[in-house]
């Protein structure tokens, strides 16, 4: 019997010629096209993005905020850096609170960096510190399974419990900023305007006590608007998330008051870090002055503008102003809020490239 031949008959070859031929020919094109595209999108995601922040960054001025930093000493960084970092924590927190009385399994840690990507867009695109929720929700729903109603639910949990501290500190801040005199009280004040106020600030509050109680009052709001179409898909997600929002309050009210607790001390947390800012700087102000001048400060980032520019400086000019200090005081005060701010913004849009770019 004769040895087999090492090379394949031409029957074989045949044979192996339309084994090659009926490999799917387009798989590694496919995946390389794939590849290709996918770059391409992320390239040009953060095109967008670095263009989104050098529009909201041209008129800051950076060499005054680097002048700011460097008269700084290595001690004063670390701590306006670990109070910052406490802040976003707690932040963090109030919503994972939230997410967690529904899913046990969302780890605490991803939700962080989610957080600072919502505050990147918020930040830099003109708004009043709004418009990072839809990416909260589309990581949710991407990287942790929820569905868009579930996450959006938790998203209007967070957002309504946000509101209901900040509107808090607002109404204190409104009492403080008449009795510090930053607005003078000529008695000529209207009425409406007044109970505009208290209807505004008691707004959230309002809203969590009515889903408590079973009510969703933003849905029952729109289905009132004739106008509104009712049976489309975005309206279908509000009134789902909604009904979900209000079985959360129920269910689970430890939960909602643990994340009240954790919002209030964030917002103490705002407020140390500003006192901390302050006292660097060597301001010295009385409790109500502090309180006041937050006021502002609030107040200016409510303007469609990104970040606040513009109106951040000038309100804290004009309040430390009211209170005898000098405008070099107020805008090195802002120069490194908005250090702070840019840090974490600029990290956040960083981060968000990434969810947009897969």
């Amino acid at each position: 019997m004769s040895a087999p031949s090492p090379y394949p008959s031409p029957e074989g070859r045949g044979d192996s010629q339309r084994q090659i031929s009926s490999l799917p020919p387009v798989a590694f094109s496919g995946n390389n096209k794939g590849s290709w595209i996918r770059l391409l999108r992320t390239f040009l995601i953060y095109i967008i993005l670095a263009a989104l922040l050098w529009w909201a960054l041209r008129n800051v001025p950076l060499s005054q905020i680097w002048v700011s930093l460097r008269q700084l000493r290595l001690w004063q960084i670390t701590l306006l850096l670990s109070l910052n970092a406490l802040v976003i924590g707690l932040m963090t927190a109030r919503w994972w609170i939230i997410v967690r009385a529904e899913n046990r399994r969302i780890p605490f840690l991803p939700l962080i960096g989610y957080r600072l990507s919502a505050f990147g867009l918020s930040y830099f695109t003109p708004g009043p510190q709004v418009g990072g929720e839809p990416l909260q929700v589309i990581y949710l729903q991407k990287y942790h399974g929820l569905s868009y109603a579930r996450a959006t639910s938790a998203v209007i949990m967070d957002k309504l419990l946000e509101f209901l501290v900040n509107f808090l500190l607002l109404a204190v801040g409104a009492w403080a900023v008449f009795q510090v005199g930053l607005i003078p009280d000529t008695g000529s004040r209207p009425v409406g305007s007044l109970i505009g106020l208290g209807v505004l600030l008691a707004w959230p509050l309002a809203h969590i006590l009515l889903m408590y109680n079973g009510i969703t009052p933003l849905s029952a709001l729109l289905r009132a608007q004739r106008f509104v179409p009712q049976k489309t898909k975005t309206m279908r997600l509000i009134f789902a998330s909604e009904r979900m929002a209000v079985s959360f309050c129920q269910r689970h009210f430890p939960a909602l008051l643990a994340a009240v607790g954790v919002s209030l001390l964030s917002v103490a947390g705002i407020a140390a870090e500003y006192v901390l800012m302050l006292e660097i700087l060597g301001v010295q102000l009385s409790v109500l002055q502090i309180f006041a001048a937050l006021t502002a400060m609030q107040l200016a980032f409510l303007m469609p503008l990104p970040g606040g520019l513009g109106a951040l400086e000038a309100s804290q000019v004009f309040a430390l102003g009211v209170f005898g200090q000098p405008a070099a005081v107020a805008i090195s005060l802002t120069l490194l809020m908005r250090a702070r701010d840019i840090l974490n913004g600029g990290l956040g849009l960083l981060l968000a490239g990434r969810v947009f770019g897969r």
